[in-house]
């Protein structure tokens, strides 16, 4: 490293700092890539009724950066520790790049909150009368409703008479008689388009967040590698 004491204090400061920095930044890596598979795995019930693919699309991005995110940070570290000048550029190019993919799909998590409303309604209206046609969308609709708890778009007149079972209000032994005479007493009086545009707002604000804070870690990440660059000879 450099060629005096002051310059090796230095360096060692900075090399240290680049093993915490991927540290945290694997930690981050890891946390994302965990909310993005449990988000897939939990909500892939509504993915029939969104009407855009925009969110789904926004989590495969963060969830197969995130992985190579904690891959990398492993490169970081031995870059740092075995002082090759060669991995601290390649680190620091990957890096970047996947900083700007990882802070695109977290900003696509947060614009996506905005538009759930604007195409849930629609597309939930007209996949209702593929109810009991098509599979995925009758799964989708019963998922949501049971679930969510919850029925129609804005309440259970949406369906016109023609009211799922998963509207019924559940029982220990199954639901509750609600087809014939809905109240609510034994039907789930909310409407879906409400509540499942919350549940995506939520769910869409952590995993961009955590995108967009995990985007932030790797700009330290990237500094500390370009600093020891500069360091060894």
């Amino acid at each position: 490293m450099g060629s005096g004491g002051r310059m090796d204090c230095c360096g060692q400061c900075v090399k240290y700092s680049m093993f915490v920095a991927n540290f945290v930044i694997f930690i981050g890596g890891a946390i994302v890539f965990g909310l993005g598979i449990w988000t897939l795995v939990d909500k892939h019930f509504i993915n029939e009724l969104l009407g855009t693919n925009l969110f789904s699309g926004a989590v495969y991005v963060l969830i197969a950066t995130s992985a190579l995110v904690c891959l990398l940070s492993f490169f970081g570290c031995m870059g740092a520790a075995k002082e090759y000048k060669c991995m601290l550029l390649t680190y620091f190019i990957l890096v970047f790049l996947i900083f700007v993919t990882m802070l695109i799909g977290g900003i696509l998590g947060y614009v996506f909150r905005e538009k759930v409303s604007q195409t849930m309604g629609d597309e939930m209206r007209s996949s209702m009368s593929l109810y009991g046609s098509r599979r995925s969308i009758t799964t989708a609709w019963d998922e949501t409703q049971e679930r969510l708890k919850c029925c129609g778009v804005k309440s259970y007149n949406d369906w016109r008479g023609d009211i799922p079972q998963s509207c019924c209000q559940r029982t220990l032994d199954g639901h509750k008689p609600c087809i014939e005479n809905p109240s609510p007493e034994n039907i789930w009086i909310n409407g879906c388009l409400d509540i499942t545009s919350n549940y995506i707002r939520d769910n869409a604000a952590i995993i961009g967040g955590a995108g967009i804070g995990v985007a932030v870690l790797l700009i330290f990440g990237m500094i500390f590698s370009c600093s020891l660059f500069r360091m060894i000879e």
